[in-house]
């Protein structure tokens, strides 16, 4: 599915996501751990989105969820009309690969490829997808791919890593800690790239992160506290990344 067909799905209004009293227990008995206790939460098509909290309030097992990774214990969780909890794994694989993009702290590049080969790593997997120097233009690494990792800073490789979990035209991108390992000037920089393709692309973009201060670039904010959502805020209009303070 194109950029096209997202953006008539953003301007429809529709929804992304439906979550209703999800739940995930690790564990059993008096050591279990209650990573998520009965969340529910309605994410629609095409916002950025941060979410924020203290380590173990519950963000990246929302995450991995989302992104099909991970089954919740209890309840439900809808991709629009489709409910992945009912999904087989191959069905969940399936669901990855068309329609969500990954990015993590660690870039993940294949030091033997230069930028292009790696984003065509995934060009080669799915249909309908930009070729990895649009990828890499879209970032800002126009002039850069033919680079290696080695040959590339911190916050290059990691646009690198975002053109590559882009460049299948994801209608879903989830970012778990994209600038954490990063200063505030490159991390910026993927920031900017981040907004960039929730804006060109109308990807729903969910971003966890430790910097409170990314909130002001979101469309939504959602925190959280002890495996539950302890406030949804959104922002009446959404600065960019420029104005984000380390």
């Amino acid at each position: 599915m194109g950029a096209t067909d997202q953006e008539a799905r953003v301007a429809a209004g529709g929804t992304a996501f439906t979550a209703r009293g999800l739940t995930k227990v690790y564990g059993q008995g008096a050591g279990a751990v209650h990573a998520l206790r009965g969340i529910d939460l309605d994410l629609p098509e095409g916002e950025f989105v941060v979410l924020l909290g203290p380590s173990g309030s519950g963000k990246s097992t929302l995450l991995n969820i989302l992104g099909g990774l991970d089954r919740p214990t209890a309840g439900t969780l809808h991709f629009r009309e489709r409910d992945l909890t009912a999904c087989s794994e191959r069905e969940l694989t399936a669901f990855r690969r068309q329609h969500v993009g990954f990015v993590f702290q660690f870039y993940n590049l294949i030091p033997s490829l230069n930028a292009r080969e790696n984003v065509a790593l995934v060009t080669e997997l799915v249909d309908s997808v930009m070729t990895p120097d649009e990828a890499l233009s879209l970032v800002g690494l126009k002039d850069r791919m033919l680079h290696f990792p080695a040959e590339l800073s911190g916050g290059e490789q990691q646009r690198v890593a975002v053109a590559r979990a882009v460049a299948k035209r994801p209608e879903v991108l989830l970012c778990d800690e994209p600038t954490g390992a990063l200063d505030s000037a490159t991390g910026i920089k993927v920031l900017e790239a981040l907004a960039d393709v929730n804006r060109t692309l109308r990807t729903t973009t969910v971003i966890i992160t430790h910097n409170a201060s990314i909130a002001v670039m979101a469309d939504r904010v959602i925190r959280f506290a002890d495996g539950r959502i302890a406030s949804v805020e959104t922002n009446a209009v959404r600065k960019p990344a420029s104005e984000v303070r380390w």
